[in-house]
């Protein structure tokens, strides 16, 4: 809902700032019709942000040309170190992957929701890491359902369970799984073929191995956590359920990826800044103080959020803003030792993830309050109008949920919130970074009119 524009405009004044074809010394390609349709390319993977933060009719002044830059070895001197080689069209079909790989990811934290949501995620039994096909007969659907019947949640949750409401929660759960195998192909074979090309340096190839050993790792981390809700639990009035512990790192590790994956897509088509002009490099960095403790509390809120779903704790305290008929429950600290009521006990968990959304969203509130009257890049401006309305939302979104009582549909719109609120951050963070040594060189005090 929040920022396309922000992102486009963002993109659009990145290629401005740092125009590669001039620093690779090749024929310079002016923001045409054309231009705009490459840039257009990219839109799909922000369908999330769909509000336009910049009044119609705002005139943006256009990139000043830099003249100076024109080729690769005074481009390392002066410090721009591109991570893709081969010119603008590298550089397009390589941010091209990466942002299709980050949505990928996204839409894989949805569906690993759903299947939490609809309790799923333990119609499987077994595991192995290259897959297997489904039941595709009758009696292997029976197998499979023999098995579940062993299952601590069938005994306890699920008992008279009919076979058509176990096809689709293992339908859920099958799905989430061969989802993730398929990415690693999706993103396995354009980057053999693109270190085959030479597009990948060595530092993006380095980050992008990194990457694809998380993204392997994460098929072991959600079997070590669907193992934890196939033990017997330790009372025999308690819920089989996954460890939150595990599903803390699963859920965490996979925003890591999708993380990684969106702010290498925005360092390979925006190495640069948004900047014109000296005055709003240093309005940008203001805002840069501001931005990553920020982005530290807003990823430390979506940790939270991953033990409320480990410890089912939005189904306790249904009510807002008090939990039940009192501010603070008074078992927030009845288990021993300490530490254990902030990742196990259902009030903490839940009081923690008030207080850390709450301050949140005022901290938003704080950075736009704080630069709204600061002289930065019009683009810089739109992505904080896009966090504060995507910080509100979220906020709306968990209250909602949690007063309809964790309802699936608002339930993955929450994770997702969570999800999109961070991509705003990590633009922001992009766009208020530091400039080259070589487009400080260039750039006026003030921008000029046009």
């Amino acid at each position: 809902m929040f920022g396309r524009g922000a992102v486009w405009s963002v993109l659009k004044r990145g290629k401005e700032a740092c125009p590669i074809h001039k620093l690779r010394g090749t024929t310079p390609l002016p923001f045409s019709s054309s231009t705009h349709q490459s840039y257009k390319s990219l839109t799909p993977y922000f369908h999330a942000f769909r509000s336009h933060l910049i009044p119609k009719g705002q005139h943006v002044a256009h990139m000043r040309k830099f003249s100076k830059m024109v080729s690769a070895g005074a481009e390392k001197k002066e410090g721009l170190k591109l991570m893709v080689s081969g010119g603008y069209h590298a550089q397009k079909v390589v941010g091209i992957w990466l942002f299709g790989s980050a949505a990928w990811v996204f839409s894989m934290v949805m569906l690993g929701g759903l299947t939490r949501l609809t309790r799923s995620g333990l119609s499987m039994t077994d595991w192995k890491f290259t897959g297997t096909l489904p039941p595709l007969s009758d009696d292997q659907w029976l197998q499979e359902f023999d098995k579940y019947k062993q299952s601590p949640e069938y005994k306890r949750v699920n008992r008279g369970m009919k076979i058509e409401e176990f096809k689709f929660i293992y339908w859920m759960e099958y799905a989430h799984r061969m989802w993730g195998r398929a990415l690693g192909i999706m993103f396995a074979l354009p980057y053999s073929y693109f270190l085959h090309k030479g597009y990948i340096t060595l530092r993006l190839g380095l980050r992008l191995s990194a990457l694809f050993a998380l993204g392997a790792g994460q098929g072991l981390i959600g079997w070590w956590m669907v193992k934890s809700g196939l033990e017997e639990p330790p009372s025999e009035y308690s819920q089989p359920r996954v460890s939150p512990y595990r599903l803390a790192a699963h859920l965490t590790s996979a925003f890591v990826i999708y993380c990684g994956l969106f702010s290498t897509a925005l360092s390979v088509v925006m190495p640069e800044p948004p900047a014109e002009s000296l005055t709003w490099v240093r309005g940008a960095a203001k805002v840069r103080r501001l931005a990553l403790p920020i982005s530290l509390l807003v990823a430390l809120t979506a940790v939270s959020g991953a033990f409320v779903a480990g410890n089912d704790a939005g189904h306790a305290f249904n009510t807002f803003p008090k939990m039940g008929d009192t501010w603070i429950p008074e078992d927030i600290f009845e288990m021993k030792p300490l530490i254990r009521n902030f990742f196990e006990n259902t009030s903490t968990v839940q009081l923690d993830h008030r207080i850390l959304a709450a301050a949140t969203l005022i901290s938003v509130g704080i950075l736009w309050w704080s630069t709204r009257k600061l002289d930065i890049h019009p683009a810089v401006r739109s992505v904080i109008g896009g966090t504060v309305g995507m910080a509100a939302l979220q906020v709306t979104l968990g209250i909602s949920t949690l007063l309809s009582y964790v309802p699936v549909s608002l339930g993955t719109a929450h994770q997702a919130g969570a999800l999109t609120l961070l991509t705003f951050m990590l633009l922001l963070n992009h766009t208020v970074r530091k400039p080259s040594l070589s487009l400080l060189k260039s750039l006026p005090q003030v921008v000029k009119a046009h």
